[in-house]
């Protein structure tokens, strides 16, 4: 999801913020299904897969919580929930793993969407002059930690991939 433009005002801020909410929940919702396909499936999990999707999920509701904490700083009306969540889902969908393969590549898929959301975010962030009503340098610093998670999640999910080629 490239932004491809300037942060000028809080409300915008809040709507960005509120999309790496919903991407954030749909990162935790998709790991969770994927748990609970394969364990319904009688699909024995291993231990490296259960603990990659757990994981996965208990970061996402962290990194809700602090998007939470940045928009609460913002002087805006909140954006209602529905009409962001809807613009989420109707980009990335909702499929059902096959197998692990199926299972890791989805995880990849979520972190990377993640990251180059929050990369995105940054770059439109740092290229405007807008002031905000929270602090700007510990915005980027939420953001940047937010984005660097990601990229450690990739690295992960890619390091299982290729262990298990």
């Amino acid at each position: 999801m490239s932004l491809g433009q300037q942060v000028w005002s809080d409300r915008q801020l809040a709507r960005l913020l509120q999309i790496g909410i919903v991407l954030e929940e749909v990162v935790e919702a998709r790991a969770s299904r994927h748990y609970q396909s394969l364990a319904e499936e009688d699909r024995t999990l291993d231990a490296e897969i259960e603990a990659l999707l757990s994981h996965a999920a208990e970061e996402s509701a962290d990194h809700r919580k602090r998007l939470e904490d940045l928009i609460e700083g913002l002087n805006v009306d909140s954006v209602p929930f529905d009409e962001i969540e809807t613009l989420v889902e109707a980009r990335y969908g909702q499929t059902k793993p096959d197998d692990f393969d199926g299972v890791l590549y989805d995880q990849l898929c979520n972190e990377e969407t993640a990251y180059k959301f929050y990369d995105d975010l940054i770059e439109a962030i740092e290229a405007s002059e807008a002031s905000f009503s929270v602090d700007r340098e510990q915005l980027l610093a939420v953001l940047r930690g937010l984005r660097e998670e990601e990229s450690d999640g990739v690295e992960e999910v890619t390091t299982i991939m290729e262990e298990r080629e």
